[in-house]
């Protein structure tokens, strides 16, 4: 299914437009504003691209950093409105609002409503209910953007592949009790990591991608071979050891990235661990949700 390009103007298109204008008209830095006034945005790019600060680039995602994020467009409520109602705009799959778009339960899953910016501020509300993420705030951890950006672990992981069976429970379980370094966690859960097919049919062991703390070889830089890696989480050798993230929060699954990957599929349903996590309109939602997710 070829992924559509919805509403957003090709950013590409309007960047060469503007390079092609600074060759036309022969703009210069004392031509284009009095440098007691701020410029426009116009003008600002026009400069950053003969300063070198740009350079064009064939991704819709660069292009949306460039001209939106780095500039702090408004985002419009109108415009993610648009996005939950159409299909493809985060990947391939149906529209948000096909499965999310009633706060009843019975009717919507987990009583999410997508359709309404309430509704997307409110958050699911069937127990246990829980918001979306935190406007003003950067969303990245938070469920929706998890949902969007986050493959399901094992990577390849199918949604229909049930998340409650005694493998599951053990690790949730064993976060609940504290995450200790205990003999159920030496006997029951440690293994799991190590066990091909632990978490779902026809599938690696987790330590077949995470192993070490250096990447390459290992994703993310994140060890589940000892308790020690475990616990010291990932990126801690790109980030430092005390700024590493943590991945298992004791007392905490909910908040913990190992579990959260191994039980929250991405959306759409069905979507390809090989769909570029950085969809330009995925970058153009955490906007809106940093600027406030503003319902104007």
């Amino acid at each position: 299914m070829k992924t559509l390009q919805p509403i957003w103007p090709h950013f590409r298109f309007f960047l060469t437009t503007c390079l092609a204008t600074v060759l036309v008209l022969g703009w210069s830095d004392s031509a284009q504003a009095d440098q007691k006034k701020p410029r426009t945005l116009a003008e600002q790019l026009i400069h950053d691209v003969k300063e070198g600060k740009i350079q064009p680039d064939d991704e819709d995602e660069q292009a949306v950093q460039e001209l939106i994020i780095k500039r702090n467009i408004p985002i419009t409520y109108q415009y993610v409105n648009t996005l939950m109602h159409t299909p493809n705009a985060f990947g391939p799959g149906a529209a948000c609002v096909t499965c999310h778009s009633s706060q009843d339960a019975t009717r919507s899953y987990r009583g999410l409503d997508l359709s309404t910016c309430k509704g997307m501020r409110e958050g699911s509300t069937e127990e246990p209910k829980r918001a979306l993420f935190t406007p003003g705030k950067d969303p990245k951890r938070d469920p929706l953007i998890r949902r969007l950006r986050n493959n399901r672990m094992p990577l390849g992981t199918k949604f229909h592949i049930p998340n409650d069976t005694p493998n599951y429970l053990a690790v949730k379980q064993w976060i609940v009790d504290g995450a200790k370094d205990d003999e159920n966690y030496r006997k029951n859960v440690g293994p799991l990591f190590k066990k091909a097919n632990a978490f779902a049919p026809n599938s690696p062991a987790c330590t077949a991608c995470h192993m070490s703390n250096q990447e390459p070889p290992s994703f993310h830089e994140l060890d589940l071979t000892s308790y020690k890696g475990v616990m010291l989480g990932a990126d801690s050798v790109a980030k430092g050891v005390d700024k590493a993230t943590k991945v298992v929060i004791p007392g905490m699954p909910d908040l913990s990235g190992l579990w959260q990957h191994l039980v929250e599929d991405r959306m759409p349903p069905g979507i390809s661990p090989a769909e570029n996590r950085e969809h330009a309109n995925t970058l153009i939602l955490m906007q809106w949700i940093k600027q406030g997710a503003n319902c104007n």
